[in-house]
């Protein structure tokens, strides 16, 4: 395989010029992990190409080679979804960035996979409009990074999940072909099946964005309760009183200390959880529904509230809540980041139980979430320096996941499954159940070259019995025929 791929990398430099193709085993490791990292694996080559043709040439050949390859954005992932294979090439968009297009009359932009999240809204909202999705990384996210985990963020509660925005895809397919994917397509939807795969179905090459206008009026709380279970408990209410903010999110105890470390935030003293909410829309119809949300938000225990009175605070708000993931390396040397999601209504029973969960183990959890829809990001610290301390991590990690399942819910709702999940999925799907999936896959990708290793928890070629094999594999070579 070394030879091979150094036989590949010859064939990219023609191909894209030398200073597009890593090899250098120190460079390497700049691509070894996502976000997650504890999850690496050092990539055999790297390639860097500017076109879409240049991607799907490299796919091609990597085919032809018999090379398993995966695609990587900004790198911002947090379930290892673009984690390189040793054995392979790692296809890097993050030069392919162009806004290509802005269709104010259509409400849309055409943009390649490398740009910015939050560069679209930037050159957007001159002419009054803005890309809705907004993970909390979207300053250095990538909107093909975004395509292929499906990303929410904050105001996902009312604007939905990248897949809501998405007019249109252009794909490099697993055998190297360029092929446009469209919401107008007939037939089955196949951008839908795409958007979200996380990268296992091919590799996006330019996206067709849907424009949000710039909403009438804002208005941001900042309200501080005892416990987290009272901050639950003010959201239940305030969903099941009919109102649809544009985001509600909430933070516990160490959260709040590790954003106050990192950024400052001021949040009020002595809280044990504050709940952000933001309303947009028309403006009388704004200010009728904050009016009950302060009082629910009171009614629930909140022993202070704030209110935004311009831009400034505003930011000042969202500054703790966008810095938390990367602020909790203040207060603890690593952290797991999970991301499951229950119903709302079972949000102070599954916080409790993660509180006991944190108790019995002596393994600190701080609690960062997207309250509205019930998509939790407890963030599992432990010190990688103390024996054990990381294997006692995973277990309560994987306890919180199944507090998810048992409540109704999912092992994700917006990071993906990737290989960190991966292991989770049997929990949740049946046998079935995977299978089923896996045969989208193998319809996308018979040879199981693209992105390998990735959300189902075995290789199963399509249509494979469950269970202990001896032998070769009754499917090997025939995977195309499913």
């Amino acid at each position: 395989m070394e030879t091979e791929l150094s036989g590949l990398a010859l064939r990219f430099e023609g191909l894209l010029g030398a200073d597009r193709v890593v090899t250098d085993p120190v460079r390497l490791r700049t691509y070894e992990c996502d976000g997650l990292t504890n999850h690496r694996a050092t990539p055999g080559v790297v390639v860097l190409p500017d076109t879409a043709e240049q991607v799907a040439a490299i796919v091609r050949e990597c085919v032809s080679s018999g090379v398993p390859y995966v695609a990587r954005g900004s790198g911002t992932g947090l379930s290892g979804g673009a984690l390189p294979r040793t054995d392979g090439v790692l296809i890097v968009t993050s030069r392919m960035r162009r806004i290509l297009e802005i269709d104010i009359p259509n409400r849309r932009a055409v943009v390649e996979p490398g740009v910015i999240n939050l560069d679209v809204s930037r050159a957007t909202r001159p002419h009054g409009y803005y890309f809705a999705p907004d993970p909390s990384s979207q300053q250095i996210c990538s909107v093909g990074g975004n395509v292929a985990e499906n990303s929410g963020g904050a105001h996902c509660l009312k604007y939905g999940f990248t897949a809501h925005h998405v007019l249109a895809c252009e794909i490099v397919t697993p055998d190297g072909e360029l092929v446009e994917l469209s919401a107008d397509d007939p037939g089955y939807d196949l951008l839908g099946v795409f958007v979200g795969a996380e990268g296992t179905l091919g590799i996006t090459t330019k996206i067709t964005v849907r424009l949000t206008r710039v909403p009438e009026t804002v208005q941001t709380l900042l309200a501080a309760f005892g416990s987290i279970e009272a901050g639950g408990a003010a959201v239940s209410a305030i969903i099941g009183a009919g109102v649809v903010p544009a985001a509600i999110e909430m933070m516990d105890a160490l959260s709040i200390e590790a954003a106050e470390a990192a950024v400052r935030c001021e949040y009020p003293t002595g809280a044990g959880a504050v709940l952000i909410v933001e309303l947009d829309g028309p403006e009388p119809e704004v200010a009728a529904q904050f009016a009950e949300v302060e009082r629910l938000c009171r009614d629930a225990g909140a022993f202070e509230v704030r209110i935004a009175a311009d831009d400034a605070e505003r930011a000042l708000i969202w500054t703790g809540r966008k810095s938390a993931f990367a602020a909790v390396g203040r207060i603890s040397p690593a952290y797991l980041v999970q991301d499951g999601v229950i119903p709302r209504t079972s949000l102070p029973r599954v916080l409790a139980r993660i509180d006991a969960l944190s108790a019995e183990s002596g393994v600190r959890v701080a609690n960062v979430f997207h309250a509205g829809d019930g998509n939790l990001h407890p963030l599992v610290l432990f010190d990688d320096a103390e024996p054990g301390a990381a294997e006692r991590a995973e277990e309560v990690s994987g306890a919180i996941l199944d507090l998810c399942i048992e409540h109704g819910g999912s092992i994700t709702g917006e990071h993906g499954v990737g290989v960190d999940k991966s292991r989770y999925m049997p929990r949740m799907f049946t046998d079935a159940d995977l299978d089923t999936m896996q045969m989208v896959r193998c319809g996308f990708d018979p040879g199981g070259l693209c992105n390998p290793g990735k959300v189902f928890p075995t290789p199963r070629l399509c249509g494979e019995v469950p269970g202990v094999h001896k032998g070769p594999h009754p499917y090997e070579g025939k995977a195309e025929i499913f």
